[in-house]
């Protein structure tokens, strides 16, 4: 215990670094109902996942479209009574469709309801499939105020500073960065030093939560971490190494 800390109110947030699930909508729900538990029991008020976890993060639009639910659709609803009705609030990628239209969008689930949603509002060349989100809720765990950014939203300081001036201490950020090897080489130590960047023009606290593992030419390495206002490390979880990160937050 750090002196001087231990009457100061916190909250425990976990992250999940997982293996990627495309297409098989299944196996990512008993992931995350596992991982959901895990968290339930380490006691963590608030559970991220990945990027595109629900469905996986398909980029190309015939398979976005095939994948893409509705959150007031049946088929949803489903997915739902797969979660549990207990343990944290849950912060989940997936693909998103409304009227049409796709959206890369981060859901947020409490005790097997929505309560909200972030669609990812800075798209790179490769997500022409999605249409950007403009809008930046926050919402409240146990008084922990929390906003999100998806994957690259992290290297606009507009998204970030949208969160904290409403409010919150800490954005929550589901990532995808299953790259092609040499890209992944490239970005494996700059990941958390942009993020970083915005912690100290913020002020914020951020944790991430992304895939690891290896497809075809492609790899993932993370990182999933948690990083505090100065922009420095405060914990991660193993590169190459699925996983549940949890951490206690200042409130």
């Amino acid at each position: 215990m750090v002196a001087g800390v231990s009457a100061m109110k916190t909250v425990r947030i976990a992250a999940a670094q997982t293996v990627e699930f495309r297409e098989d909508l299944d196996a990512a729900l008993t992931c995350a109902a596992d991982l959901a538990a895990r968290a339930e029991a380490k006691g963590a008020a608030l559970l991220c996942f990945p990027e595109g976890f629900l469905q996986g993060y398909l980029t190309e639009a015939a398979a976005a479209r095939r994948n893409a639910l509705d959150l007031a659709s049946p088929q949803f609803e489903a997915v739902l009574r797969r979660l549990p009705k207990t343990g944290p609030m849950i912060v989940m990628g997936m693909i998103e469709v409304e009227n049409g239209r796709l959206f890369n969008t981060a859901v947020v689930i409490d005790r097997g309801a929505v309560v909200g949603r972030y669609r990812k509002a800075h798209l790179m060349s490769g997500e022409q499939a999605f249409e950007a989100g403009s809008d930046s809720p926050v919402f409240d765990v146990g008084g922990l105020r929390f906003g999100i950014n998806i994957c690259y939203d992290t290297n606009f300081t507009e998204a970030a500073r949208k969160v904290a001036e409403r409010g919150a201490s800490l954005i929550v950020c589901p990532a995808n960065n299953m790259m092609r090897r040499k890209a992944a080489e490239t970005w494996k130590a700059a990941h958390n030093a942009i993020r970083g960047e915005r912690c100290r023009e913020t002020g914020l606290w951020l944790i991430s939560s992304d895939v690891t593992g290896e497809r075809e030419d492609r790899v993932a390495w993370g990182p999933t971490a948690v990083l505090n206002p100065a922009g420095e490390v405060a914990a991660q979880l193993p590169l190459d190494q699925t996983g549940l990160l949890v951490f206690d937050i200042p409130v």
